[in-house]
């Protein structure tokens, strides 16, 4: 017992102060703590090993949480606690030797995540697991049987079958004893795999006649605490003398080989010889006792010719060295043997491809081929951890790996060749689910040997999406008078998410209408958005309903977004108008009429008011027409529900004239409204208010016609006139260029004189029936003041007016004034108003024009100018023209009465006649210039 406790001290002494813990910062904030330990092996299920929350230096152990990683096959032998990271044996408990073998340490390595303060750390826990005897030596047969020569020389060595311990190191087989005898002993021998084996060594000669057969006890002891032994028969028998036996050349021989060597390769050649003669010197080969099977299975040994092959496929990995002893025995009477200790050692070569392990943190198993990760995870967060291993040494087994597929994710070496796979980028899980990733491991051997494996990263929903609606403001119309439950409208919300987060559910936001709450007007099917009427709505009372609808996921914690639907009320003409001026007495109104009222006169106006809107509320008046009805006296706009007297009522007195009044709206179907008007005549005058209406039954058919219609025709109107006016103007245009001058008629001898005109710069004259040629008639274009119905002129008071101012100096204007401008002594149109200026001669004749006139100047005295103002006359156009246009070839002079000639109700303009100088005046023949 006190031995039990004193290696329970020594433990915990080697369990706590000799930990070595390592600390290898990886890239960004994933860490990966190394952390080793030393347990023993056959410790009781449950032993505590060591708690991880203590070595991370964690104050609260609750902060923290701790996870086996899978890929870890032992999971049974360990044990972790979440809280804190506690290690301890699990229950089927640790065995070294089930674990590591002959091997002389033994390491149980495995991850631990851990999680802490939002952020995975990647734990490598390195459990070494150290040996107790627990194991006693064994030998494979309890009886080894053993023959020797009589003739063998002392020194002669006979090897035994090897002992097996399973313990190592100091626990494994030390030493080994034998009985007591006079002839053989015992001795130790290290073999290359780093166990031992014993040897029988002759002492002195034999002598089969003296004693024939021997039985020895072996004894093999490990140096453990306490020790172990095992124990074993020999027995020896002596052989009749052989005079020599076989030998070896070497009596050990060491082979390299290839572990990649194929089946059949040549290891050595063993050529032993024995002098003597017939079946004393025949020699035959085999494997000695201590030449495990598992070798035998590997190697083939030719008996006769000694030539040492490779049977089997040899594994570097496996086992590195294998030691065969080889035994040379003659065919004599008495046998004698001869043993060479034969080693192989195997080359490693690049025979291995690396292997990838990939242990994700959560989802399926590590050999699904699948990690999930959530899409909340921050950037470097922990995804999976990638083991590589390659069984080959040195650069053959030395391992880079590397990650391909997506810029989200990234490999990041955790320690030796084991690395993270970590987030390199946000993830959305609505735009990408699932990553397809490439991992590929290659080692430093040549040629390298490359392992490709595809992994794939599914990434977990988070509610991270809010239900959205496909817009924010509905808009839904609905006729007003609907029946209690109608259907309104459905609005939907989508949301990305999966499961309860993807989920929506509908509500109704509260709020208050016209002092009562909104759910008592609409209700929302909760699953699929469907809105309803509770109540039927009145436009007249509620024109538009505001409500708010919400959205909620039912993911946690929950997300929610609202839309507003606006539920417009369509009027429907269910109500008819009113009358509300005259105040109605039961259905009937008088309205009281003077007999003195003048007809077209303000009666009384109708009011009368809709509750509908829009064309429901336009209303219309009118009086219903009866059978056998008198005429009609009055009258009333259908528009304002003005009543306008049409008659003579001074003969009505005291009478009283009933009419109906119709008031209809203008809706689908239209609503009437009558009553009944007793116009009441009276003998009272009328009232100031009583105004004459002006009519207005053209201006209301105006107002009912198409105003686009109009528009078309007068712009039709427009573009025909005007395209008439281009054409007249055009042919007008092209006959007077076409037109030859006509000559100037023949006119006979009169006794008329000559009428003086100038023409240029100098008089002409012509005949007096020439002159009267010059017509004064309206041209008929519509701006001649002459023949209007209130003017007295005719054309031949104009012809007289014009003849006279002619033979006073005046003249004509002609082609060249339109070119040059007028001359200073000729007229031309302007526009009609008064002289401004006062005569200077007040004794001088004075003579109306209609048209404004540029009159003659004095050449010698240009400074006397006088313009008179004349109203526009077409009559005297149609002289102008005929001046204008003509060119004549004789010179005539035109008389005409020096007295003014006069023109009423004309602006007229006074001017003082112009006495043309001799010098350039052609007098007449006569007198008669003197005559009127």
């Amino acid at each position: 017992m006190a031995g039990d406790m004193g290696l329970a001290r020594d433990r915990r002494s080697l369990a706590s102060p000799p930990r070595l813990v390592y600390l290898c910062c990886l890239l960004s904030v994933t860490l990966c703590k190394t952390v080793r330990y030393r347990t023993y092996e056959e410790d009781a299920p449950g032993t505590v090993i060591g708690t991880l929350a203590e070595e991370m230096h964690v104050k609260a152990p609750g902060e923290i949480s701790f996870r086996l990683m899978e890929p870890f096959s032992n999971s049974s032998l360990v044990r972790v606690r979440e809280g804190d990271g506690q290690l301890s044996i699990g229950e089927e408990g640790i065995d070294r030797e089930r674990l590591c073998g002959q091997s002389l340490q033994c390491v149980l390595a495995f991850d631990v995540v851990s999680l802490w303060q939002e952020q995975y750390r990647l734990v490598h826990v390195e459990l070494e697991v150290r040996d107790i005897n627990d194991n006693a030596p064994r030998f494979p047969q309890a009886h080894i049987p053993l023959e020797v020569s009589e003739s063998a020389a002392p020194g002669t060595r006979l090897p035994l079958e090897i002992a097996v311990d399973p313990d190592v190191g100091s626990n494994s087989i030390q030493s080994f004893q034998l009985s007591r005898n006079s002839h053989f002993g015992i001795e130790a021998q290290p073999r290359a795999d780093g166990g031992k084996s014993a040897e029988l060594v002759l002492l002195q000669e034999l002598d089969r006649e003296t004693q024939a057969a021997y039985t020895l006890e072996l004894v093999a002891q490990d140096g453990g605490s306490p020790a172990r032994s095992g124990t074993a028969t020999v027995s020896v028998r002596v052989l009749d003398a052989n005079d020599n036996s076989p030998a070896f050349p070497q009596g050990s021989v060491t082979v390299e080989l290839g572990e990649d060597a194929p089946r059949g390769s040549l290891l050595l050649d063993l050529d032993a010889a024995d002098p003597d003669e017939g079946p004393n010197g025949e020699i035959v080969y085999g494997f000695g006792s201590q030449v495990p099977a598992e070798a035998r299975q590997l190697f083939r040994l030719d008996p006769l010719s000694g030539r040492l092959t490779l049977q089997g496929p040899v594994d570097y990995e496996r086992q590195r060295t294998y030691e065969l002893d080889v035994q040379a025995q003659d065919r004599g009477a008495s046998p004698l043997a001869a043993t060479c200790k034969v080693i192989v050692r195997l080359a490693d070569v690049n025979d291995n491809a690396p292997g990838i392990s990939i242990s994700p943190l959560s989802g399926a198993p590590a050999g699904a081929g699948v990690a999930y990760v959530s899409e909340a995870a921050a950037r470097d967060s922990f995804v999976a951890l990638v083991s590589t291993s390659d069984r080959d040494s040195g650069p053959n087994g030395q391992v880079r790996c590397a990650l391909y597929g997506h810029e989200h994710f990234a490999l990041q070496r955790a320690y030796a060749d084991s690395y993270v796979l970590v987030t390199a980028a946000p993830l959305d899980r609505e735009r990408i689910p699932e990553y397809n990733l490439t991992l590929v491991a290659e080692d430093l051997g040549s040629p390298p040997f490359k392992t490709i494996r595809q992994y794939t990263v599914r990434v977990s929903d988070e509610n991270d999406n809010a239900p959205l609606f496909s817009k924010p403001v509905y808009e839904v119309a609905v006729l007003e008078n609907n029946p209690p439950g109608a259907y309104l409208a459905t609005v939907v919300a989508r949301d990305p998410d999966l499961g309860r987060n993807g989920k929506v559910l509908y509500r109704l936001l509260e709020t208050q209408v016209l002092g009562a709450p909104i759910s008592t007007y609409v209700s929302v099917d909760p699953a699929t958005g469907a809105i309803y009427a509770l109540r039927t709505f009145n436009y007249e009372i509620l024109k538009q309903l505001d409500l708010r609808i919400q959205a909620s996921d039912g993911g946690s914690p929950q997300l929610s977004s609202s839309a507003l639907i606006k539920v417009r009320m369509v009027d429907q003409n269910d109500n008819a108008p009113v009358i509300t001026h005259p105040v109605l007495a039961n259905g009937s109104v008088e309205i009281g009429v003077s007999s003195k009222a003048p007809p077209d006169s303000l009666v009384a106006q109708i009011k009368a008011r809709d509750a509908d809107d829009g064309v429901n509320a336009e209303l219309t008046f009118s009086f219903v027409e009866e059978p056998q009805q008198q005429p009609e006296l009055f009258a009333i706009n259908k528009k304002t529900g003005e009543i306008v007297l049409r008659g003579d009522l001074s003969e009505e007195l005291g009478q009283v004239f009933k009419v109906i009044l119709s008031v209809t709206d203008n809706g689908r179907p239209p609503l009437v409204t009558t009553a009944t008007v007793n116009f009441l005549v009276t003998a009272t005058a009328p009232s100031s208010s009583h105004e004459v209406a002006k009519p207005s039954s053209w201006e209301e058919k105006a107002l009912e016609w198409d105003i686009p219609l109009i528009v078309i025709i007068i712009l039709a109107g427009s573009c025909t006139l005007l395209l008439v006016a281009i054409i007249t103007i055009a042919t007008t245009c092209n006959k007077r260029k076409k037109e030859p001058y006509a000559s100037s008629p023949n006119y006979s001898k009169e006794s008329t004189p000559p009428v003086a005109i100038w023409k240029g710069h100098s008089f002409n004259t012509i005949s007096a029936r020439e002159a009267e040629k010059f017509s004064g008639k309206d041209s008929g274009k519509g701006d001649s003041d002459f023949n209007d119905s209130d003017s007295d002129i005719s054309g031949d008071a104009l012809k007289k007016d014009l003849i006279t101012h002619m033979q006073n100096g005046l003249w004509a204007c002609t082609a060249e004034c339109k070119i040059l401008g007028h001359s200073d002594r000729c007229w031309s149109p302007s526009c009609g108003r008064s002289n401004p200026h006062s005569s200077p001669h007040p004794s001088a004749q004075l003579s109306t024009f209609c048209k404004s006139t540029s009159l003659p100047r004095d050449p010698l005295r240009r400074d006397n100018y006088y313009q008179a103002q004349l109203p526009k006359t077409v009559g005297l156009q149609s002289v102008y023209e005929k001046v204008l246009h003509r060119d004549f070839d004789r010179t005539i002079t035109l008389l005409s009465p020096p007295r003014s000639g006069r023109l009423p109700e004309l602006q007229e303009m006074g001017v003082p006649l112009y006495q043309a100088p001799s010098t350039r005046y052609l007098a007449p023949q006569t007198d008669t210039s003197e005559k009127v």
